[in-house]
């Protein structure tokens, strides 16, 4: 019998290309998505699950994985206020992976950001690191966190500080000392993180910028796809 997989964040830019890279990769019998709004290619293998996140009690012991993904996030421009970026990239995919572990989960992967810290001066830093160390404490046999620099996506939201961010970090990178600070792909991550939990026998506990890359089989498709 194969292996379940759980994921949140699976419409976003990395989390439904992810989603599809589960189901391709021949590991698990099933993909349980969890989340707001309905989750596209549809596949036999995705169990779909249209939740309320501030209602756990509705949810909670749907959750039936031993690897699970959390992929959720927002920008502060969309959630209005720190404190609601604060409830949707933290508060629910802690309470998601809390109670993801409590129903028998063996391995978490967590999408980060270079630089977290609970003691970062940014908030977004600081909030990234204490979601981190906080996963850390529910007893995960194995836990990644993926830590890219800029990712690269065509997002219904349009998030100007990355488009910025991108036309800035693009020719800088050209520099060797920046090179492992370039951004990278929604697809080529999302590829990667599958790559790590399906084909790494013994992942590392973090991969960080040019970590993320290197997993990345040379002349893969979605390398030249997105060059």
């Amino acid at each position: 019998m194969g292996k379940k997989a759980a994921l949140i964040g699976a419409t976003g830019a990395t989390g439904q290309h992810l989603l599809v890279n589960l189901c391709d990769s021949g590991v698990y019998d099933c993909v349980q998505a969890f989340g707001r709004k309905r989750v596209y290619p549809q596949s036999h293998l995705v169990e779909e699950h249209l939740i309320d996140f501030d209602r756990p009690e509705t949810w909670s012991s749907l959750i039936q994985a031993d690897d699970i993904f959390l992929c959720l996030g927002t920008t502060l421009r969309i959630a209005g206020s720190k404190a609601a970026q604060y409830k949707v990239d933290f508060d629910y995919q802690y309470a998601f992976a809390r109670y993801a572990r409590e129903s028998g989960a063996k391995r978490v992967f967590v999408i980060s950001s270079p630089g977290s810290s609970p003691g970062a001066n940014g908030f977004y830093l600081r909030m990234k690191g204490e979601l981190d160390e906080a996963v850390k404490t529910l007893g995960f046999e194995t836990t990644v966190l993926i830590k890219p620099s800029l990712i690269r996506a065509h997002r219904e939201d349009k998030r100007i500080g990355e488009r910025l961010g991108d036309r800035l970090l693009t020719p800088l990178c050209r520099l060797p000392v920046l090179h492992r600070y370039r951004p990278i792909n929604a697809t080529e991550l999302a590829l990667a993180i599958a790559i790590i939990a399906t084909q790494i026998e013994a992942p590392a506990s973090e991969y960080v910028l040019d970590d993320i890359q290197s997993v990345l089989p040379q002349g893969d498709p979605l390398r030249e796809g997105n060059a």
